[in-house]
């Protein structure tokens, strides 16, 4: 693997209002080896940037890179070669927005991790959760009211997100089993969602005792818990149980952001695919029941964004786009930006994300010892945070583990 100098590279991390002072940064090996004022070394690739912004790669901590179609219910039909076909082109995609590491919250699997990992197709950096666990007429149970086939629950197709669980004894067995088969942490449907047939937003997921019961088996695996989430209480009960990834949180209210706060859990804002659903979610083949429930979430997203700043409650970035939907991705960092500090949404993609994955240091950072995921930028994302959209078309180099992604630099 080649060595890189990158010079008078202005650093936007996240972590400062406005971008670092000139500055190099040494790669080898596909690590980062130094920053500094200036760097000298006789064996690497001198790329300057000439004062253009460096990023550390984004990272986007929900998606479900084997939602190849709107309609997850029909998703959870197609063959297992179909959907890993089109799961790669919706990571190559996403790989060349600039995201490099992606947390799967329900649906991939530890192969196409390691097919990534052995460099048989560009993909982002994947955490998974494996299935996510949801209860009959949950999340997850797309049977629909009139569908009295027992659920299914082992040996899943590729395409379905997730499976179904009742009582304390299953919930511990399917935790077991998604961590034997190689999740990072494990994904819960803890709330009624939009995409499926019987569970209205306000249905609670789970009893206390499931919920305790799973985030005890996350602990023991030394890992958490990842819960989709929509209302105050369901928010609240998740949190009293342990939960600590609170995915969505469109309906939280202040003391509840507070209390999640002060127990150090981390929530996970996706409000663009409540926009795109609304308007494109019908064409691309999402229920009708389904679009119906989409304005009870959607219009209170930008209000729950002011309401977990103000309490000090960790956001991560997510966009939980389905389908062809999924080229939307970048497009959370624009929606936030009209309520949040630039820096702050940075953030979100970036340390924030890296504290939720529990990768500190290793991603989402521009340090020594911290994988070489770097993406360059022309312009000041800072100032215009559309400059991080349009599918890479301001990102001229994009870096993953020291190799290039994309190299089209100024020589």
């Amino acid at each position: 693997m080649s060595t890189i100098l990158f010079t008078n590279a202005r650093i936007v991390d996240g972590t400062a209002p406005e971008p670092g002072a000139p500055t190099s940064v040494l790669v080898e090996g596909g690590i980062i080896r130094e920053v500094a004022d200036k760097i000298t070394s006789a064996d690497a690739r001198v790329i300057d940037l000439g004062g253009r912004t460096l990023m550390p790669g984004l990272i986007d901590c929900h998606v479900h890179v084997v939602a190849v179609l709107a309609d997850l219910g029909r998703n959870a039909q197609l063959p297992d070669s179909l959907v890993t076909a089109r799961s790669i082109r919706i990571m190559g995609d996403m790989l060349a927005r600039g995201f490099t590491t992606v947390r799967d919250v329900g649906g991939a699997d530890s192969g196409l991790r390691v097919a990534a990992e052995e460099g048989l197709f560009p993909a982002p950096r994947l955490v998974l959760s494996g299935k996510a666990l949801s209860q009959t007429g949950g999340h997850c149970d797309f049977r629909g009211p009139f569908d009295d086939r027992p659920t299914i629950k082992t040996g899943f197709r590729l395409g379905t997100l997730g499976r179904v669980c009742d009582g304390d004894a299953e919930m511990r067995r399917a935790a077991r089993e998604e961590i034997k088969g190689g999740a990072d942490f494990i994904k819960i449907m803890a709330n009624g969602g939009v995409a499926s047939p019987t569970d209205p937003i306000h249905f609670l997921g789970f009893s206390r005792a499931e919920l305790t019961a799973v985030v005890e088996e996350a602990a023991n695996a030394g890992t958490y818990v990842s819960a989709h989430l929509y209302t105050d209480a369901a928010i609240r009960r998740a949190v009293e149980c342990g939960v600590h990834s609170l995915e969505h949180c469109n309906l939280i209210e202040s003391d509840t952001a507070h209390f999640a706060a002060e127990q150090g859990a981390i929530a996970v804002p996706t409000l663009v695919t409540y926009d795109k659903l609304a308007s494109e979610g019908a064409s691309f083949g999402l229920p009708a029941t389904s679009v119906a429930k989409v304005d009870n979430v959607r219009l209170n997203g930008m209000a729950s964004l002011e309401i977990m700043r103000e309490a000090g409650l960790l956001m991560a970035y997510g966009s939980d786009l389905l389908g062809e939907m999924h080229q939307h991705q970048s497009e959370e960092f624009v929606i936030r930006g009209r309520v949040l500090p630039a820096m702050e949404v940075i953030g979100s993609a970036t340390h924030v994300a890296a504290k939720l994955l529990r990768m500190e240091g290793r991603i989402g950072t521009i340090a020594p010892d911290a994988y070489a995921d770097l993406v360059v930028v022309d312009g000041n994302p800072l100032e215009d945070l559309s400059l991080l959209t349009g599918q890479g078309q301001h990102m001229p180099i994009i870096m993953q583990g020291g190799k290039f992604i994309k190299d089209t630099a100024f020589a």
